[in-house]
């Protein structure tokens, strides 16, 4: 169970975050999911998640998303991940800046049968607004 998992979690990237599928996200998460972190205006449930995805891709529309690890226990998937992409739309009140982006991050999703019941991401979001601009430092 623990592979097949770990594959669903590598196919909802590809398929929904990736190639911006957003309407098959169902098909990996529970209506009633629930996101532990939640983005920074994110609502609840399944609807929550997919207007988060939306406002992403908007922001970022060619946003590629890859797998760099993936282990797995019981009925959880821990994904560390990385996405790339330009920043073309609005992004938290940012208006574009048409920079490249490269974020890291990690996602505990847990299981409820073959869909995620709960989600908790952490993302480099500091490092993120450092490449836009919106805060000191940027990396070089």
């Amino acid at each position: 169970m623990s592979e097949q998992n770990k594959a669903r979690i590598a196919e909802f990237l590809d398929r929904v975050l990736s190639a911006g599928d957003v309407s098959a996200a169902g098909q990996y998460f529970h209506r009633d999911m629930v996101e532990e972190v939640p983005f920074p205006g994110q609502g609840p449930g399944l609807a929550g998640l997919e207007d988060t995805v939306l406002a992403l891709r908007t922001a970022f529309p060619d946003m590629r998303w890859s797998v760099q690890e993936q282990m797995a226990e019981d009925n959880r998937v821990l994904t560390r991940f990385v996405w790339q992409g330009t920043h073309r739309g609005d992004f938290l009140g940012l208006p574009p800046t048409h920079r490249a982006v490269s974020v890291w991050g990690m996602v505990i999703d847990q299981f409820e049968g073959s869909k995620v019941k709960s989600t908790r991401i952490l993302m480099d979001t500091m490092g993120l607004m450092q490449q836009l601009g919106a805060l000191p430092g940027a990396p070089q």
